[in-house]
């Protein structure tokens, strides 16, 4: 995907042949390349800017829809996992899925009491998929490991993607994390996380209340007021949880926002969910405090801490492109740019040049970082694109309980 973008920007065209190419090729795959595809239809700053429109256009499919398993094949999932003939177990479930993602797909059914449901099933073969492909980036990361300089353990952090992705495959486990974040949003009158039905919930079937509502792409061609409502309440949903719950919901993806037009957000998919340690949540409020407050010291103190820097010059490069991370929280209100987005995906790549440095005391990531970036570019994206201007201090004033007159 990368080559055919590369001979397509040198060749000055506008990377559709490319981009086409590569939703037909993700779309078709599974696993972990169909997560790749589904980051770059929204992450901004994953492909250059003369392509981003094809790319985003040819891959937006996926985020809706990837490949989709036949219904006869996900019929013997729910029979399998559910342990019951299909028809004692809904009162009606559509063959055509709803939406089809990287791991599985979604279907509408209907419980024999009248409840509405979504049904979520794993595509047959992909735990068998997923591994294979952790098994080859394993390989690859312990290859890397070999000429990365002292302190880099490439091992390390594959160990850590490869578990979460497993954790992505045990539905079990998300539907403690759905009831758990249900119960973080009880009382929020612009926030719902869909109700999880356990008796019909098993490690490759969940299901859950049946949510009706607009799309991402309805979301974004709302009048502005909307488009501003919109963006606070998406912004509390992600930092309540990080600051107040000390929990990081790390799947920022569009298609696991569904909108109402009264103002209400409906939130999908909890697979992807880590808890903070004491340490992290500690500094996480920290730098969040710093920027609202506009106390620079405080927040690179909470920043070295969060990212176990020693000092030195990786540690001040790091800490300066930390606090550009922030600006959002430095304005009251700020208006999210996609190109500001692109920018700060692009600039990770400056920290290269202390990789070899023998006097920048470059320090290993922190356990977490990757799912820290994925929510951060991911959650960025997806704010810019509702391209309006929000005052984001307030509002993580009220959650860390500031006063609202502070600066």
């Amino acid at each position: 995907m990368g080559a055919r973008s590369g001979l397509s920007l040198l060749g000055g065209g506008d990377g559709s042949a490319a981009a086409q190419h590569a939703a037909e090729l993700l779309g078709n795959l599974r696993g972990l390349a169909a997560k790749a595809g589904q980051m770059a239809s929204y992450v901004d700053g994953l492909v250059p800017d003369a392509q981003r429109d094809a790319y985003e256009r040819m891959l937006s499919g996926l985020q809706d829809a990837a490949g989709v398993s036949p219904f006869p094949e996900i019929q013997a999932v729910i029979e399998a996992e559910l342990g019951a003939p299909l028809d004692r177990l809904y009162a009606e479930l559509d063959p055509e899925p709803l939406a089809s993602a990287s791991i599985g797909q979604v279907h509408r059914g209907r419980l024999h009491d009248g409840q509405p449901v979504a049904v979520k099933i794993q595509h047959p073969g992909i735990e068998r998929a997923i591994e294979t492909d952790l098994s080859s980036g394993g390989t690859l990361a312990s290859f890397m490991s070999l000429a990365a300089p002292k302190g880099v353990d490439m091992h390390a952090i594959h160990l850590e993607v490869a578990q979460r992705f497993r954790e992505e495959l045990d539905y079990r486990l998300e539907a403690e994390r759905q009831v758990r974040f249900r119960s973080f949003y009880e009382g929020e009158p612009h926030m719902h996380v869909p109700r999880v039905i356990a008796s019909h919930s098993a490690t490759r079937v969940l299901t859950s209340e049946l949510v009706r509502g607009q799309s991402f792409a309805s979301a974004i061609a709302a009048p502005a007021p909307l488009r501003e409502h919109y963006a606070l309440v998406l912004w509390r949903f992600v930092f309540k949880a990080v600051l107040v719950e000390g929990v990081l919901n790390a799947d920022p993806h569009p298609g696991n926002y569904i909108f109402h037009e009264d103002g209400r957000v409906s939130f999908l998919d909890f697979g992807c969910v880590q808890d903070l340690t004491p340490d992290a949540h500690s500094a996480a409020r920290g730098m969040h405090e710093g920027a609202v407050l506009h106390d620079v010291a405080k927040f690179r103190v909470a920043a070295a801490k969060a990212s176990q820097t020693v000092p030195g010059l990786y540690e001040n490069d790091l800490l300066d492109y930390l606090w550009r991370c922030f600006e959002p929280l430095q304005h009251s209100p700020y208006h999210m740019k996609r190109e500001w987005v692109a920018e700060l995906v692009r600039s990770t790549q400056d920290m290269k040049k202390h990789l070899f440095g023998k006097k920048s005391n470059m320090t290993p990531p922190p356990s977490g970082i990757v799912l820290v970036n994925r929510l951060q570019f991911g959650f960025y994206s997806v704010l810019a694109r509702l391209d309006v201007a929000v005052d984001y201090a307030a509002l993580d004033r009220e959650l860390l309980s500031l006063p609202t007159h502070a600066r």
